[in-house]
């Protein structure tokens, strides 16, 4: 048996990657916080709720003692909801010591604080323990990971050496990891192109083509590429599996939550209805506020994600959202990729 690794959070992808870990013959502890989750993981050996039809190894040991959890473990996954983060790493601070690599694989932007989700486990957690967290994020869809299917994702940290050891223990034949020097870019890729996810789903729902849905892709990475620069993140980066890669599956999967969740608001359904025939967190939702508030504050333009605010917070009609976006004023493409050129020459 090799080494112990935690998965704090026993949602689909929490749980595709301890199946994916198990697999490869390490112990996993999956963390949820609910007793009866775990009575039904030990029972079932499967996680009905998130992830039908997949088995748990043996070496997945389902738990609610988050001490039990990261106390042993070389390397903690964080895949929970990014509303929860904060509380589940301050609890989880008392168990870690300086050996522990923490990996956040939540897709999403604090509300309030507006920080990604290294931020705001870093602010958690004591001065050492800052340089080994790091993001892993990508075109991972949970249920296609489950089945085996080729996937590809980044592993990002400042210290490289730890984004090399996690790389390690993920790789195998059918998901394949690629380091990334750049945190904030990968992350905030991860985080913002649920927001596009979410529009092109409305288009969908509405009834548009895959022309409608081409360009809210292209213009919405060029939205999520200025904040992100703005931020202090590395362009390339979003031409990458963060990045592109991401928003590709993201805005065209059957799996996706966020893409299903906009069908439903193009059909006409109101936020509550949508958010109440899933048991899944819609992080796209959430960090539309978030990512509002950042274009605000580092004054950025982003056309795409004012529109979707006011369509899920202000009730502003889909098809109205549509026809703003595409009355605006008139621009130059070219215009925008020389000045992202400029930028990433000068720095």
């Amino acid at each position: 048996m090799k080494e112990k690794i935690a998965v704090i959070g026993a949602g689909s992808w929490g749980t595709a990657l301890a199946v994916l870990l198990a697999e490869k013959q390490f112990s996993v502890n999956l963390w949820t916080r609910f007793p009866d989750d775990v009575k039904q993981l030990v029972h079932n050996r499967e996680n009905m709720d998130f992830l039908p039809g997949i088995h748990l190894p043996d070496h997945i040991v389902p738990t609610c003692d988050l001490q039990e959890a990261v106390a042993e473990a070389e390397i903690v996954f964080v895949v929970i909801p990014s509303h929860a983060v904060r509380g589940v790493v301050k609890n989880m601070v008392p168990h870690l010591n300086e050996n522990h690599i923490i990996v956040s694989a939540a897709k999403g932007i604090e509300n309030g604080s507006l920080l990604c989700m290294t931020q705001v486990i870093k602010s958690e957690l004591p001065q050492s323990l800052e340089r080994n967290v790091g993001a892993l994020s990508g075109p991972n869809l949970a249920k296609e990971v489950s089945i085996k299917l080729p996937t590809t994702t980044a592993i990002a940290f400042d210290h490289l050496p730890y984004a090399r050891r996690v790389q390690e223990i993920l790789m195998s034949p059918y998901f394949r990891v690629y380091t990334n020097p750049d945190v904030r870019g990968v992350e905030l890729g991860g985080a913002l192109k649920n927001i596009i996810a979410l529009a092109v789903g409305i288009t969908d729902g509405l009834g548009f083509g895959d022309n409608t849905k081409a360009a809210l892709m292209t213009r919405g990475l060029a939205e999520i590429s200025r904040l992100g620069i703005a931020l202090g993140a590395q362009p390339l980066t979003f031409a990458g599996l963060a990045g592109i890669g991401d928003l590709i599956a993201t805005c065209s999967s059957p799996f996706s939550r966020n893409h299903r969740a906009g069908i439903g608001l193009g059909q006409g359904k109101t936020l509550d209805q949508v958010l109440s025939e899933t048991n899944m967190v819609v992080e796209g939702v959430r960090t539309t506020a978030a990512a509002r508030e950042l274009g605000k504050k580092n004054s950025v333009e982003m056309p795409i994600t004012n529109q979707l605010y006011k369509v899920l917070y202000e009730d502003k009609p889909a098809k109205e959202a549509v026809l703003d976006l595409m009355l605006r004023e008139a621009k130059e493409e070219m215009k925008e990729i020389i000045e992202m050129d400029v930028w990433f020459k000068n720095n």
